[in-house]
């Protein structure tokens, strides 16, 4: 079927950014994505996958505060025995 109609969404900008790097390693675009979503809307009758609102407690929130703020975050390692020995102190 000759594709002919036009779909116009407004997204954030750095959502899209973020959304075509993602697709770009999996080899595939926006256009091809939403196609690919629409097909699984009509093929399950329902939207093909769960939506549902994170539960969010105390320690959640304080961590993505933290996120936010850039407190606490993973180190980076340039030595993989350095972060082995980091992983065997927290065991």
């Amino acid at each position: 079927m000759a594709k002919t109609d036009i779909l116009n969404i407004r997204i954030e900008p750095e959502l899209k950014k973020q959304v075509e790097a993602t697709l770009n390693d999996l080899g595939m675009n926006i256009a091809e994505a939403v196609t690919i979503f629409l097909k699984q809307v009509v093929m399950t009758d329902s939207i093909p996958f769960i939506i549902k609102k994170p539960r969010l407690n105390v320690e959640t929130i304080k961590a993505m505060e933290e996120t936010k703020k850039g407190i606490n975050l993973s180190k980076e390692y340039t030595d993989l025995n350095e972060m082995w020995k980091d992983l065997e102190k927290e065991e």
